[in-house]
């Protein structure tokens, strides 16, 4: 994790800040924070699912969360690969340019479980000016769950 800890989710500009997954201001939403590693070569999101967001088989996450963890993760990272391409680190004062998931591929490996942290890294693949290629895997109890490839792209802040 950063040493910093701060979640790139808080430095999204005010108006993307309501996302019910990962937006701060989002007083019903789940919060989700991502963090970049020391080296910024991955992002890291944790999250321990509650039994509300159980599947048709109740130990089970449902795959719409898990579709959601990673487009809010997905996005939140690729943001960190676009600053960090700069040379730029995120501060307090850091408000980093917003991502939009232009497209979601998912692998769904094996159940998710419920009720135990669940840890979603993401590594960058390609980064152009205006999108980025994120690959990443959601990891349970030591075992990769699901797969995904997001192709993001970058918007303004008028969006």
């Amino acid at each position: 994790m950063t040493a910093h800890k701060i979640a790139i989710q808080d430095t999204y500009g005010e108006r993307f800040q309501h996302c019910w997954g990962c937006g701060p201001k989002n007083d019903e939403g789940l919060h989700l924070h991502s963090y970049p590693s020391e080296d910024g070569e991955t992002c890291v999101c944790q999250f321990t699912p509650d039994k509300k967001y159980t599947g048709g088989v109740p130990a089970n996450l449902y795959g719409g969360m898990i579709a959601m963890l990673f487009d809010c993760h997905g996005t939140a990272s690729a943001a960190w690969f676009a600053h960090h391409n700069k040379g730029m680190e995120l501060t307090e004062d850091t408000v980093i340019g917003r991502f939009i998931t232009a497209r979601l591929e998912i692998d769904f490996k094996k159940p998710v479980p419920m009720e135990e942290v669940i840890t979603v890294t993401a590594r960058l693949e390609d980064l152009g000016e205006r999108k980025a290629v994120i690959l990443m895997e959601m990891e349970a109890g030591g075992v990769i769950r699901a797969q995904a490839k997001m192709i993001a792209v970058a918007v303004k802040d008028t969006m």
